[in-house]
Order: C-alpha cells, then sequence, then structure tokens
C-alpha cells in the first residue's frame, strides 16, 4: 500500500488493528505491483437547526436556498474519497525505486442520470532513495503542511461535516475547517531524511496552487501571481513501549502578489504557517492533539477567505485553531471516538463586524467497528456549527451510516 494510505489505515486513528496493511501484492519482474485502495460509502442526514443568514466561509450548511428545507439528505463518499492506486517498487543500482498513480471515483452526483461526477486524480509521484540516505518525491501527492493533521483525524474513516450540497457530492469536509487547514494535493519535490532513532525530518519545494483568486470578496477581481515556489517541511519523532505514537511540527511559506486591478499599494502578501501535533496511544486507548497558527493564511484552505482590499492596498487575515480527539477500543473491538475541533479567522486591520466567519467548530462522536479483517462499519454524529464576526449563527446536526473496505 502507498505510504500516505498506509499511514491512513495503520496509524493511530481509526480502526482496530485488523485492517490490511497492504493490497494486491503482484511480482512483476523487476518489480513489485501493489494495487490498494477502499470503496466507501455513507447515508447521511443533515439537519439545520439555525440559520440566521450567509456567513462568508462557513462550514455548516443553510436551509435549501430554493424550498426552505432545513432537513437535506445524501449517500455520497466520505472524507477519504474511494480509491484504487497503483504502486510499483523496485531496486536498481543499490536505490529503492517506486512510483503511485491513483484514482478516486464517486460515490453518486446529483446528476439526473447519477453519471455526471468528476472524479479525482490526486497522486502521481515517483520516488527514489536508500535507508542510508533517505529518499526523493517528484509529482502530485498530500502538502508536507497540516498532512499529519488529517491523517490522524477519526473522520478519515467516516464522515465529519458534511460539504454543500449534501446530496451527491464527491467527498465530505471530514474535520477540515473545523480543526485544521486542509493539507491538499500539490505538484511537489521532497526530500525526506532516513530514519533516526524515530527522529526523521521532510523538506520541499511545492506547486504555488493558484486558487487565491476568489479569496476577495468572492469574484476573481484581478490576476494573482506567486513569484516563487512555496516551501513546507515538517518534522517528526516516533516512539514506542507502553506508551507509543508519534509528535511532529510542520511549516509552510509563500508569496502572494496581487495585480494592479486589485491593489496598487502594498500587493505583495506573505503567507506563513505552523502547527505542532501528538499522538499517543497505550492499550486499547488513544489520544490525539493539535494545534495551527497562521499569518495572512485564511481558513480551511490555504489561502481560503485571506485576503481583502482597503482603498489600494491588500490585506491579510490571520488564522489558529486546532482539535484534540480521544478513541477507545471496547472488547468488541469497535473504535469509540469523541472528538472536538475549532478553526478561528481573524478580520484584517480595519475590518469591524462583517459576515466573514469568525469561527467554525465541530464535535464528533463515532464508532468504527472492524467488521471483517478488511471492512469497517461506521456510525457518527457531528455538531457542526458556524459563527460570523457580526453574530450571525448556523449550525448543524449531522448522522451518518456506512462502511469502509480497504484492499
Amino acid at each position: 500500500m502507498n505510504n500516505k494510505i498506509k499511514l491512513a489505515v495503520a496509524g493511530a486513528v481509526l480502526s482496530a488493528a485488523s485492517i490490511a496493511n497492504a493490497g494486491i501484492i503482484i511480482p512483476a519482474g523487476e518489480w513489485t505491483i501493489d494495487i490498494n485502495g477502499n470503496v466507501n460509502a455513507f447515508a447521511n442526514r443533515l439537519s439545520v437547526d439555525k440559520d440566521d443568514g450567509a456567513v462568508t466561509g462557513a462550514i455548516a450548511t443553510r436551509d435549501d436556498a430554493l424550498t426552505g428545507e432545513d432537513t437535506q439528505y445524501g449517500i455520497n463518499t466520505g472524507l477519504l474519497p474511494s480509491w484504487l492506486g497503483f504502486t510499483g517498487t523496485t531496486r536498481q543500482n543499490d536505490v529503492d525505486v517506486s512510483f503511485t498513480i491513483s484514482f478516486q471515483p464517486n460515490a453518486s452526483d446529483n446528476g439526473a442520470a447519477g453519471d455526471s461526477g468528476t472524479p479525482l486524480n490526486r497522486q502521481a509521484f515517483v520516488t527514489f532513495g536508500d535507508k542510508s540516505w533517505g529518499s526523493v518525491k517528484l509529482g502530485k501527492d498530500l502538502g508536507i503542511f497540516a498532512g499529519n493533521a488529517i491523517l490522524n483525524d477519526m473522520t478519515l474513516l467516516g464522515v465529519g461535516a458534511v460539504a454543500v450540497p449534501g446530496s451527491g457530492g464527491a467527498t465530505t469536509w471530514g474535520g477540515i475547517g473545523t480543526g485544521y487547514i486542509y493539507a491538499a494535493w500539490k505538484g511537489q519535490i521532497a526530500y525526506t531524511t532516513p530514519n533516526m532513532n524515530g527522529f526523521s525530518a521532510t523538506i520541499g519545494i511545492t506547486n504555488p496552487n493558484q486558487g487565491v483568486t476568489d479569496s476577495i470578496g468572492g469574484t476573481a477581481t484581478g490576476g494573482v501571481y506567486q513569484d516563487r515556489f512555496g516551501i513546507e517541511g515538517q518534522v517528526q519523532y516516533e516512539f514506542t513501549g507502553d506508551v507509543s505514537g508519534k509528535a511532529w511540527s510542520s511549516f509552510a511559506s509563500y508569496d502572494v502578489t496581487f495585480d494592479d486591478a486589485v491593489a496598487t499599494t502594498d500587493n505583495d502578501i506573505n503567507v506563513t504557517a505552523i502547527d505542532v501535533g501528538i499522538n499517543l496511544n497505550s492499550g486499547n486507548a488513544g489520544l490525539t492533539a493539535y494545534y495551527y497558527d497562521t499569518n495572512n493564511g485564511g481558513t480551511t484552505t490555504l489561502f481560503g477567505n485571506a485576503f481583502t482590499t482597503s482603498g489600494t492596498k491588500v490585506k491579510g487575515r490571520d488564522s489558529d485553531g486546532g482539535y484534540v480527539q480521544a478513541t477507545y477500543v471496547i472488547p468488541t473491538g469497535t473504535k469509540l471516538g469523541l472528538a472536538y475541533g475549532v478553526s478561528n479567522l481573524d478580520e484584517a486591520s480595519g475590518e469591524t463586524g462583517g459576515a466573514l466567519v469568525e469561527k467554525n467548530e465541530r464535535w464528533t462522536v463515532g464508532a468504527y467497528h472492524p467488521l471483517t479483517k478488511h471492512l469497517n462499519l461506521v456510525a457518527e454524529y457531528n455538531n457542526v456549527q458556524s459563527e460570523s464576526h457580526n453574530n450571525l449563527d448556523i449550525e448543524n446536526d449531522v448522522f451518518s451510516l456506512g462502511a469502509i473496505l480497504f484492499f
């Protein structure tokens, strides 16, 4: 199984240790091919308990705009999309070489015939290296900053907050925007050190994704440029014993420049972000704690609602947040989990009392039961609330039942 999926499955997060740790292994000459992935689907019922009005950047869903209905239903893929991955590995000239390509179809969509949804393509990368000096990755994969935040979120095998629209969405929010910023899928060139008694570090340059064009007033008012690659990195320490787990910290740095249609002065913004997290496991109990802080970073996604204009100037919005999560495996093998997460977004200098989201927060109660070695049944309840700086409030209750199978 490729490293990201293996970490999601075998990391301390979600299902009991009965989940398989490898896919379908096929020897092929000098190569070993690993066909791996998952299939999941969930029935979701979302009720809108409160809807005071539109909140820019809200995670919580409002009443249906056309009918005013406060209840929505959908059969969706969860936070983790259904996944088909191909990883090939070989060793040549004393170098370990591998490639990974993956595809992510949807569980359903809102098309009349049910087949208009666009599949995702989240991975296409090559790695090479050796345990004596580390490894290099080139291609598209999960971002380095905040990657561990999502991989240790228990809703990765479930649903979390439900994205709009409730019916037929490609994936749900999970804890994205209610405890951490989405790591996203980025072109990157990264170096990871060898494992040194549990310690490792990664540093890389990443594609400066251009999604910030819609971050000012919700419309693309002008060109957005980034005059260098993004820089992301992470340090991590893994340990074993009566208490096992890992601790990590990661960072990101980007430069954003707006053209003169947006601002004629002070139109260069430096975006930085840093986080710290820990995952602990002892016996049947697990605990995860995570915190992040950004300068001009926005919320939900890096650059999301991160900028505003004031006259001829562009100003950035700072943010912070985190989540805490406790799990326990009962004698039936079912993992029970309780989590709370919050993401806060500050107004820029000079902004006061607007409908911009001030915080998105989430409570999750989940049960993840290994019915077989590969198949987990999942039940979740999520309470999601979005509040604006001018005291508008949207609140949802989300009930989800489904299953996820790994192979």
